[in-house]
C-alpha cells in the first residue's frame, strides 16, 4: 500500500530507501529547473572539468520549462517535460551526485540502475497540470544560461509539491509493474 510523505528536499537522501513506487510525496525545499539544453550544458561544463552552476550532491532537479510569471506571482505554469530526453545525461549526474529527478513519463534501464546504484528517486509530477505545480512554487531565481530563456536553469523554492515515486532505489518501476499487473486483470 502506497504512503504518504511530507519530506524536506534536504532530507530526501535519507528518505530514499524507505520510499517505493507508488509512494505520494509533498517535497519543501530547493529544486533546480533543468531541460535538454541544460543538460547538453551540465555535461560540457563536466567534460571540462568545471563546476555546475549549482551543488549537484544531493540535488533535485525539476524537467521543466516554466512560462513567464504573471503579475504578482514568482512563476508562470510550470509543468513537468518528458523526461526520456534526458535519460542519456541522468546517470552522470546522479553518479556525481544527484539526489533525485521530477519529470513525466517512463526512464530508460540506464537510468534506473543508476537510481538504484546512487541511492536516488525519480518522481513524476502531474502532467497537464502546471498551474496546480505553479501554486507550490514560492519563489523562482534564474541562476543560469539566461539566453535558453524558459529553459534557463532556475532556482525554485516549493512548498507540497506533490510527486509520486515512479523509480526507487530498490529497483522499482511503476511503468513495468503497472503494466504487468494490468496485463494480469
Amino acid at each position: 500500500m502506497a504512503e504518504v510523505y511530507e519530506i524536506n528536499v534536504s532530507d530526501l537522501r535519507s528518505y530514499c530507501p524507505k520510499l517505493k513506487i507508488g509512494d505520494k510525496v509533498l517535497l519543501t525545499g530547493t529544486i533546480y529547473t533543468a531541460r535538454d539544453a541544460a543538460h547538453k550544458r551540465f555535461n560540457s561544463i563536466m567534460d571540462e572539468g568545471k563546476k555546475l552552476p549549482f551543488e549537484i550532491k544531493d540535488a533535485v532537479i525539476y524537467y521543466a520549462g516554466p512560462t513567464p510569471a504573471p503579475e504578482g506571482k514568482p512563476i508562470g505554469s510550470c509543468g513537468p517535460t518528458t523526461s526520456g530526453r534526458m535519460d542519456k545525461f541522468a546517470p552522470r549526474l546522479l553518479d556525481e551526485g544527484l539526489c533525485g529527478m521530477i519529470g513525466k513519463g517512463e526512464r530508460n534501464q540506464a537510468v534506473r540502475d543508476a537510481v538504484v546504484r546512487n541511492n536516488a528517486v525519480y518522481f513524476c509530477a502531474i502532467g497537464g497540470a502546471g498551474a496546480l505545480a505553479a501554486s507550490c512554487i514560492k519563489s523562482c531565481e534564474v541562476i543560469a544560461f539566461e539566453d535558453l530563456g524558459c529553459e534557463s536553469v532556475k532556482r525554485l523554492y516549493v512548498e507540497k509539491f506533490p510527486v509520486t515515486v515512479c523509480n526507487d532505489c530498490s529497483g522499482g518501476d511503476i511503468f513495468s509493474e503497472g503494466r504487468a499487473e494490468y496485463c494480469e486483470v
